[in-house]
């Protein structure tokens, strides 16, 4: 499937929902905010969020810091 993950395109065959994403790029226990074609989801749709080919993601991680 082709993806366009934070302004890159990607090429990732075994994803099909958000949370198998987020497992492929080792983040499914980080906080996170998701943008999927411009709408933000919900952490707790993850799963049951589809993507389909041509998707375009946001993904915004928080890092800790002072």
């Amino acid at each position: 499937m082709k993806l366009t993950i934070n302004g890159e395109a990607r090429e990732l065959p075994d994803v099909s929902t958000i949370s198998d994403l987020l497992v492929a790029f080792k983040l499914e226990s980080k906080i996170l905010v998701i943008e999927l074609n411009r709408e933000i989801i919900e952490r707790s749709s993850y799963s049951d969020t589809l993507l389909h080919d041509g998707d375009s993601l946001e993904i915004v991680h928080f890092v800790g810091g002072g």
